[in-house]
């Protein structure tokens, strides 16, 4: 998967996000080329900036992953810039709002569609396309634990997670007997802005964001470690599959 006598190039989507920078920078500890994409364009900037600073090459670039011509831009970018990508960190996505669902925003819900199934879709998609040209490449979903449970007040995310992980198993099914892997990395409570404001929200309403575990929030880095680990050649054998990163939170 990783030609050692060739750096890897590594696509990021939310990358001037609390995780997306986190596992920019540690593919970049892997010797990628980093591509960072952002609707954030400052955010980007400064994701690419640490990039640099961890001394691998990087490129931000100001984009919404849920329209289409956009995608196709920022997939053609990054291989005119960097190369041919070999890791996908599909990444991005949006919160919404904690409500209860009789009372969850019609437009909200097509919102969170729009940015987190329709947005990794595409980036399934486009990608994809690319990899199989070369027959070989490493996808990384970022899904939740809320792609494998119910959550009060949160209709629109759950819902939208759940078609993440369903993305990921057929995906992986149509490039099995390809060298291209498709997987998802299911975090838990992670610190970081996206949790602050849904906990916030929650704090404000009488819907409790329940954790079954004594474990606190998990660090970006947490998720980023499983990122890395499965673009990498040790995790050669690992197609479809959905690792959680919770502290225990879903075990019970």
């Amino acid at each position: 998967m990783i030609d050692k006598n060739r750096p890897p190039v590594a696509l990021v989507t939310g990358g001037g996000g609390d995780i997306g920078r986190a596992i920019a920078l540690r593919l970049a500890r892997m010797s990628a080329a980093v591509a960072i994409v952002d609707r954030d364009e400052a955010a980007a900037n400064a994701t690419a900036r640490l990039v640099e600073q961890a001394g691998a090459r990087a490129l931000a670039i100001r984009a919404d992953v849920s329209i289409a011509r956009d995608t196709v831009a920022f997939v053609e970018a990054t291989e005119a810039r960097l190369g041919p990508i070999g890791i996908f960190a599909n990444n991005a996505g949006i919160e919404g709002i904690v409500a209860p669902l009789h009372e969850y925003p019609d437009e909200t819900f097509d919102q969170l569609l729009q940015v987190n199934v329709k947005g990794v879709f595409l980036g399934l998609k486009h990608v994809i396309a690319r990899m199989m040209q070369r027959g070989t490449g490493a996808i990384v979903n970022t899904a939740s634990t809320s792609a494998i449970r119910g959550r009060a007040g949160l209709a629109g995310y759950v819902a939208s997670k759940h078609a993440v992980l369903g993305l990921t198993r057929t995906a992986a099914l149509d490039v099995a007997g390809t060298k291209i892997r498709v997987n998802a990395v299911l975090p838990g409570p992670v610190e970081s802005r996206m949790i602050r404001e849904l906990e916030g929200q929650a704090r404000k309403s009488d819907i409790a964001l329940r954790r079954s575990a004594p474990a606190a929030h998990g660090r970006p880095q947490d998720v980023a470690n499983i990122v890395a680990f499965l673009a990498s050649d040790e995790a050669a054998h690992v197609n479809g599959a959905a690792w959680v990163v919770d502290g225990g939170m879903t075990a019970g």
